[in-house]
């Protein structure tokens, strides 16, 4: 098979690739969008069920305290029965203690389950609005996998046309540049890519002079250095402004660029090495004269120094 018809059945396949990746992506993705909602019904559950059995525990409360209560009546009541059978003084103040007791503690009861009765009235509200949430939630929840199921149900029908297609492609193909050629689309989206001005188009990278023109001349598959990519060669309008500046035929070499210094300014090598050695030599005495007058003034700024001091002494 010519290398032309190679890459234009790796273009086709790579349509199909694409899309097939992206939707064996979403199929995969799918069940996640679930998972917020499943979550979020397990935790109202989890609620709900704590919130009953707080429920419970109240509601046995108000029941021991609604006794305690009937106990604490009774016995008030009956001590008021016996003020009327009293005889001796000693009875009266007896009786009178229980009564007394027993009022006391019938208004605490009574007090307390109050409280109580008001506490289970408000978490028995709260469960009946928990009860309406997890029953909107599970109808959401099974509106979703009803959804779900449709749409990977679509997925798996695209998946099988494009598995036709592409089986329709792949066994005209080397594998081994096929199985490269599927990785590198899974990572990067394009696995073939055109080369314009020796430029690759999948990283814009630029491609050794020789590489490019062997990609150009198009007898082989070539994969790009950079990206992996495999290349393929484009013509772009500029061409002959790329190849003006880019030729290795008519480009100078750093050694011309040297000559024609050379001629420019007359000298040949040893002048322009001795140019060079008294240059240098020049400067290194610039340098010295430079630090002999630091030291000099140095010196001046001690000796005033030191007359300052003899003076003050």
């Amino acid at each position: 098979m010519a290398t032309q018809d190679i890459f234009e059945k790796l273009k086709k396949l790579q349509t199909i690739l694409v899309k097939k990746y992206e939707l064996e992506q979403k199929k995969e993705e799918a069940p996640k969008q679930l998972g917020s909602q499943e979550e979020l019904l397990a935790r109202m559950k989890k609620e709900y069920i704590e919130k009953n059995n707080e429920y419970e525990d109240v509601k046995t409360k108000v029941g021991q305290l609604k006794l305690e209560l009937d106990e604490a009546v009774k016995s008030r009541e009956k001590g008021e029965k016996g003020m009327d059978d009293i005889q001796t003084h000693r009875e009266y103040e007896a009786l009178e203690k229980q009564i007394s007791e027993a009022t006391e503690k019938e208004n605490e009861v009574r007090k307390e389950l109050q409280k109580e009765e008001k506490l289970l009235e408000e978490i028995k509200e709260t469960l009946k609005i928990n009860e309406d949430m997890i029953a909107s939630q599970e109808s959401d929840l099974a509106s979703s996998k009803d959804s779900l199921n449709k749409e990977l149900s679509s997925y798996d029908s695209e998946l099988t046309k494009l598995k036709k297609d592409e089986d329709k492609i792949t066994p005209d193909l080397d594998q081994e540049i096929l199985f490269k050629f599927q990785r590198i689309i899974q990572r990067n989206s394009e696995g073939i890519v055109a080369v314009r001005n020796g430029v690759c188009t999948g990283c814009h990278m630029i491609l050794p002079a020789q590489f490019a023109n062997l990609v150009r001349e198009g007898d082989s598959i070539n994969f790009c250095p950079y990206c992996s990519r495999i290349l393929f060669y484009e013509e772009s309008g500029d061409e002959d402004t790329y190849n003006s500046y880019f030729s290795l035929e008519e480009a100078g070499s750093l050694t011309d660029l040297d000559d024609d210094f050379g001629d420019e300014e007359g000298y040949d090598e040893d002048e322009r090495e001795e140019k060079l050695y008294e240059d240098n030599e020049e400067l290194e005495n610039e340098e010295d004269e430079d630090l002999d007058e630091d030291a000099e003034e140095a010196e001046d700024e001690e000796d005033d120094e030191r007359s300052e001091e003899e003076e003050e002494e």
